[in-house]
């Protein structure tokens, strides 16, 4: 096998979805390009870590499967900075615990890497809806709330600032120069849906190396499982600020100019066409067209309440987040 050895992190914490982690390390397990391992890493449940170590305890070769215990505090920067630090691989991938991977996802990861530069390549995020469609009002503009892949990133293979962490890769030195995510920012299993880690961890990268080239390949494809209780508007509003929360977090340790680089230009290009075609299918009384208009208006007031309560607090001190620096595995 030619390129670098990749090791797949999927991080879960959950036995409501036991069912999805075992869907998730099989699509690992059936890759054209075979993983390297599959590091599965549970966020303070012993009762899911040991039923999984068992489930997983003959795995061997190609198909080895390792279960480990969140080493950090509870949430998935720690997690995923856990899975770093156990990894063999010159590549580290991330893999939702409810998403499955199509067949050739690693291959179009490992091409990438032939070049020395490239420091991260992402994917395409597709939503899998519990219901069996996308609803009527959900605007494709904001499928981030969801997790996926949302109209007006780019396509093909292309540089960017920041891949999506549920269908990402990074090489291994990639940690080593600029520290492991930041615990405080992105989800902890309790909390408000916060994100945004990963958009930290790239701008930090690209600061330590300048140089550093950072992809998202839209052939590397990932199917994601959106449960009903996120079909609503209920969530969509309650994502959107904390998305904003979030964003004023990267604000603040990477500098508003970076930090809201490619949010300047969604919100001044992409949202305001999406408002556009929407207003258009409701003249043509196509379904949702109204409503998809409006969600992208609720979606961008919530989103810049929650900054501005988020730049409030970040100012007075009262949300704190560590970058910590990863110790990685030695290869074997």
């Amino acid at each position: 096998m030619s390129g670098p050895g990749i090791s797949v992190v999927i991080c879960a914490y959950t036995e409501d979805r036991w069912e999805d982690i075992l869907a998730a390390v099989s699509s690992v397990r059936a890759q054209s390009r075979p993983a390297l391992e599959t590091l599965l890493v549970v966020d303070h449940n012993e009762t899911l870590r040991e039923r999984l170590a068992k489930e997983y305890k003959e795995s061997s070769g190609d198909a080895v499967v390792r279960v480990l215990a969140n080493a950090g505090p509870r949430g998935l920067s720690a997690g995923r900075n856990t899975g770093i630090a156990a990894a063999r691989g010159e590549v580290v991938a991330f893999l939702d615990d409810d998403a499955v991977a199509e067949r050739d996802w690693l291959r179009h990861f490992a091409e990438a890497y032939g070049d020395p530069r490239v420091m991260a390549v992402g994917g395409r995020t597709v939503p899998v809806w519990a219901s069996g469609r996308r609803p009527d009002w959900f605007p494709e503009e904001f499928d981030w709330v969801v997790g996926c892949t949302y109209r007006g990133l780019p396509r093909g293979r292309v540089r960017v600032r920041n891949v999506l962490g549920g269908n990402a890769s990074f090489r291994r030195s990639a940690f080593d120069a600029a520290g492991g995510f930041a615990t405080g920012i992105g989800r902890d299993g309790d909390k408000r849906p916060l994100g945004c880690e990963e958009t930290e961890l790239c701008i930090r990268l690209s600061r330590a190396r300048p140089d550093a080239v950072l992809l998202i390949d839209d052939r590397a494809v990932i199917h994601h499982r959106v449960p009903e209780i996120r079909e609503h508007f209920r969530y969509f509003r309650t994502r959107t600020y904390a998305e904003g929360l979030s964003k004023a977090l990267v604000a603040r340790s990477v500098g508003a100019e970076k930090g809201l680089e490619s949010e300047r230009r969604y919100a001044t290009r992409v949202l305001p066409a999406g408002v556009a075609r929407g207003l258009r299918d409701a003249l043509l009384a196509r379904p949702g067209g109204a409503g998809r208009a409006g969600a992208i208006v609720a979606g961008v007031l919530t989103a810049a309440g929650g900054y501005v309560v988020g730049s409030v607090r970040a100012r007075r001190g009262g949300t704190t987040f560590r970058v910590p620096a990863v110790e990685v595995a030695a290869r074997e």
